[in-house]
């Protein structure tokens, strides 16, 4: 499978498949594809699709197989990019929820727990996100743009809530709250950030889509305001 990555910030990765090769995707996600693409809908099974569901995902996935050499264009549902990500060889990655586009076959993803429990009420992930494993590569959409980090063994780096995108498997997250009562009260952030551990590559994102729609809330009308303009 070749792929090319184009646009922004409305990001769309257009695949070319050799006979026979598969594509999953969320359902809707498909922008336009060469004739000879089949389609079949499958929930994967039952554990898969409760699982998908729990991780902010759809029941169902589509799955375009090229009968003959094809193309298949996938889109992101929002203002962001879209990365490619290669898991494999016991290689596992951890995302946010709703990151998954689409990916081949072999990839499978399935719901990620946060084992700390501080991490998963205050750090702003959430306790459930997504797991990626298997073999072969899949399309992540990234809110804003993607900027990576290595962290070496035992490296840390203090993200702000909802910016952690990508990590590996073998970081460790955590969190730890903003220190001094003055900071906490008058400094505008979030009471508690996200600690990452390595080793192992972090993928933030420079715009949250909370974060950009908290910055749209004051300029949207209220139900006063509308029917004062009546």
């Amino acid at each position: 499978m070749k792929y090319e990555i184009i646009g922004k910030p409305f990001s769309v990765v257009e695949c070319e498949l050799d006979d026979g090769e598969s594509m999953q995707c969320e359902s809707g996600a498909m922008c336009w594809m060469s004739s000879n693409m089949q389609m079949e809908t499958s929930a994967g099974g039952f554990g898969k699709a409760i699982g998908r569901l729990f991780s902010g995902e759809k029941l169902f996935r589509n799955i375009y197989t090229a009968n003959g050499e094809g193309k298949i264009a996938f889109g992101s549902s929002f203002a962001g990019n879209i990365v490619a990500v290669e898991v494999g060889n016991g290689q596992e990655v951890i995302c946010q929820k709703s990151a998954f586009l689409a990916a081949t076959r072999g990839v499978e993803s399935s719901v990620f727990f946060q084992k700390k429990l501080g991490a998963g009420f205050f750090g702003g992930e959430g306790f459930i996100m997504q797991r990626l494993s298997g073999n072969g590569t899949v399309f992540l959409e990234i809110d804003g743009s993607p900027v990576t980090k290595e962290l070496a063994p035992g490296e840390k780096i203090v993200v702000a809530t909802g910016y952690v995108a990508i990590i590996d498997s073998s970081c460790s997250l955590d969190i730890q709250s903003v220190k001094g009562i003055k900071n906490m009260l008058f400094g505008g952030e979030s009471l508690f950030n996200t600690v990452i551990t390595g080793p192992g590559k972090v993928t933030l994102q420079t715009m949250p889509i909370s974060q950009l729609a908290s910055s749209l809330i004051p300029y949207l009308p209220t139900p006063s305001s509308s029917s004062s303009n009546d």
